[in-house]
């Protein structure tokens, strides 16, 4: 498995515009929307919104992986976003995130959800991924990055 797997070009922000959690869930489902997938941005937002009440998604290391089930999906998707600045998670560490893999999957796809999550954690174990990540100058860079280019 990898990254690329689950991820399409139009659902990649080089550049989040938002500056707080809640505006970083709202512009990442927002994205979604904008590249034609019918989600009620609501109910979303609401979903992982109560996902991050019973813990944050922040895990460490600049990375939050915000994440849920939706029934409206067919398959999962995932959007990644990227922070130059860094944004309030309440991570774990304390520490702002600049690395975001949003993680949405369908209500009966317990199994392959876990399976994109681990892959994902993994993934950005890689420091040298991770500052790669961080550092890429546009969205082609970060594209190519991920496999997706």
């Amino acid at each position: 498995m990898n990254i690329a797997d689950n991820l399409a070009k139009d659902l990649v922000i080089h550049e989040l515009n938002a500056s707080d959690k809640g505006e970083v869930l709202k512009e990442m489902v927002s994205t979604l929307k904008d590249a034609g997938l019918e989600v009620d941005v609501d109910n979303a937002l609401k979903v992982l919104n109560d996902r991050e009440k019973l813990g944050t998604t922040g895990i460490g290391d600049g990375i939050a992986i915000p994440h849920g089930k939706l029934e409206c999906l067919e398959e999962i998707v995932v959007v990644v976003g990227r922070s130059s600045e860094g944004v309030d998670f309440e991570s774990l560490d304390m520490q702002p995130c600049k690395i975001f893999f949003m993680v949405l999957a369908p209500e009966q796809g317990a199994g392959a959800h876990l399976k994109v999550l681990a892959h994902i954690s993994r993934q950005l174990k890689d420091e040298s991924f991770r500052q790669a990540f961080i550092d890429t100058e546009d969205k082609d860079e970060l594209l190519r990055l991920l496999g997706i280019a």
